[in-house]
């Protein structure tokens, strides 16, 4: 019941007519785009985008997730094949810079430590980090691995270079991702077997802003574990079956949440603002999602009060693809995969309405 009351309250926020003149005015704080990272050859060619497209779009939030692929001097052994080298990521912060565009770098912590077959460098490199050691071979029946956040040497190398990253780039801002976490509490995992899986999540994201905040760096996150998937009707994907979700009430509420939705446009930026967090919506490659979020976003501030009006940042656009990929498309190559085109797509249509 108390889950519901929320739900109704949400809904009275984002169909009520209420006005207040202490809403904020003008052009939303974060009007920003999430890319994977590039290829080192074609970083010349990002940059120019940066410079060109990006900016002449509105962008002024870049989220760079970089995972293991950039050389670490840290830790060199997590640095993929393909990593960014520090000039070349030097290169990119400085078109952002030149831009107006605030950096921010990503690694996506606990969940997403492998895609199909491959497990990434974190468990490849130190298997006993993993939640479900020496379990599914070849990551066969799984989604993603999830490193064990309780393990008592795995933050002394995530804080390496997390560090690093942020010394770089001179980052204020830093996005530690955690979302679609499917495997957390696993009673394959000698240490977090039987645990509340709500706690052992929200214990992770304390320590990670813990050691943030010590370097007055802001927190960003995705939002999907912090969803009531079953209560909400979202389902497991963009929210969470795995009763995660009790985090919300148990973390600091000065995280920035990346509320991504896909498919349609639920009302759970408003449940984010009314438990106190800062908070954009997210995007993919579908317009009609897109400019629904935005409007969502704008009746937040426009239709609030002041306090809950100001939490409503604005959106973050995701690619999900390349950044060659999504350049090629956003020119109008046609030989783009559909996925990038469609993004690209998106992205435009948005940011038209964003300017």
């Amino acid at each position: 019941m108390k889950r519901f009351a929320w739900l109704v309250l949400v809904a009275f926020l984002l169909t009520t007519g209420f006005t207040s003149q202490e809403s904020p005015e003008g052009p939303f704080p974060v009007r920003g785009i999430h890319f994977m990272v590039p290829q080192p050859d074609s970083v010349p060619a990002f940059v120019d985008f940066i410079k060109g497209p990006l900016r002449s779009s509105g962008v002024n939030t870049l989220i760079l997730e970089l995972n293991y692929s950039y050389r670490y001097e840290s830790h060199p052994e997590l640095a993929s094949e393909n990593a960014l080298s520090q000039k070349q990521l030097q290169d990119i912060v400085a078109a952002c810079r030149d831009s107006g565009i605030n950096f921010i770098p990503m690694i996506n912590l606990m969940g997403h430590q492998s895609w199909a077959e491959t497990t990434f460098a974190l468990l490849s490199k130190y298997p006993e980090f993993d939640e479900t050691p020496g379990k599914y071979p070849n990551n066969k029946d799984i989604y993603c691995r999830s490193y064990c956040p309780q393990h008592p040497g795995l933050h002394k190398i995530l804080f390496a270079l997390i560090d690093e990253l942020i010394s770089v780039t001179d980052a204020t801002d830093f996005h530690a991702g955690m979302d679609e976490v499917f495997l957390i509490g696993e009673d394959d995992c000698p240490r977090c077997r039987g645990q509340n899986r709500a706690q052992l999540l929200a214990d992770e994201i304390k320590r990670i802003h813990a050691h943030l905040a010590e370097k007055k760096v802001r927190m960003w996150l995705w939002g999907d574990r912090l969803i009531d998937g079953e209560t909400t009707g979202i389902g497991e994907w963009e929210a969470s079956t795995n009763d995660t979700f009790a985090a919300i009430d148990m973390i600091p509420t000065d995280i920035v949440i990346c509320d991504w939705h896909y498919e349609y446009s639920p009302p759970t930026a408003g449940m984010f603002a009314l438990k106190g967090f800062p908070v954009v919506m997210s995007p993919w490659r579908k317009s009609d999602v897109a400019l629904a979020h935005l409007e969502q976003m704008k009746h937040l501030r426009s239709a609030s009060n002041k306090t809950l009006a100001d939490r409503a940042l604005g959106l973050v656009h995701t690619t999900w693809t390349s950044p060659e990929n999504f350049m090629a498309a956003y020119s109008g190559d046609p030989s783009a995969r559909e996925s990038a085109t469609e993004s690209a797509e998106c992205f435009k249509k948005l940011f038209k309405k964003l300017q």
